[in-house]
């Protein structure tokens, strides 16, 4: 079959969501894609941004979780939300409910200034990225996995943590399987770094 011009498409971005559990290794995996050449657009420093003193995003989480999750600055006292936040599944989901939509927006808009800029490949790093809809702004899902003690002692070093609360993080997330499932790529974090350079530098060759 013979296609006219004007019906042939060539994708010239593509946008990888990635993915998997806290502590699993997704940010050695952004680092090597950089060097590789991808952008990376980091779920985690959005929902900073969308999460400074007077945004909206804050205001409606000091209205459900406590005005005393916000310093005197207006700052948010991130480990006392944490808490809260993940002291149950209810609550998690009500603390996802009201930043994923100011987070994937900003997200998006990033994105969309990288694919502007000329950037093929552009790396989506966010944990919750099937709970924040992010994976619509995707062409292919990756995930990064990892045994689970190891992900814990990762968590509590990274982030100054007692196991408990770690243990408390990692429960309010989806099962490996879960991301395995719903993903085009799998890496695994716990290998060596070369290794783990080696999985992301085919991953990125074959698109």
């Amino acid at each position: 079959m013979i296609l006219c011009p004007e019906v042939i498409v060539t994708q010239r971005h593509i946008v990888i969501g990635l993915t998997g559990q806290t502590g699993a290794g997704k940010s050695t995996v952004c680092s090597f894609a950089e060097k590789l050449g991808a952008a990376v657009v980091n779920a985690d420093c959005v929902a900073r941004e969308v999460m400074q003193p007077g945004s909206p995003c804050l205001e409606e989480l000091a209205k459900v979780f406590g005005k005393d999750i916000l310093q005197e600055d207006g700052s948010l006292k991130r480990k006392l939300l944490a808490k809260r936040a993940f002291s149950d599944k209810e609550k998690t989901e009500l603390l996802n409910s009201i930043s994923h939509p100011f987070i994937t927006a900003r997200a998006k808009a990033y994105i969309e200034k990288l694919k502007k800029e000329g950037i093929r490949i552009i790396i989506y790093d966010a944990p919750q990225l099937f709970e924040s809809g992010g994976d619509s702004l995707c062409d292919k899902v990756a995930t990064v996995t990892a045994p689970e003690e190891v992900r814990i002692q990762r968590i509590m070093k990274r982030d100054n943590i007692s196991r408990g609360e770690a243990e408390l993080r990692n429960s309010a997330q989806h099962d490996e399987k879960f991301f395995i499932e719903h993903s085009d790529y799998i890496i695994d974090g716990a290998r060596e770094p070369e290794k783990v350079q080696e999985s992301v530098r085919q991953m990125l060759a074959g698109l």
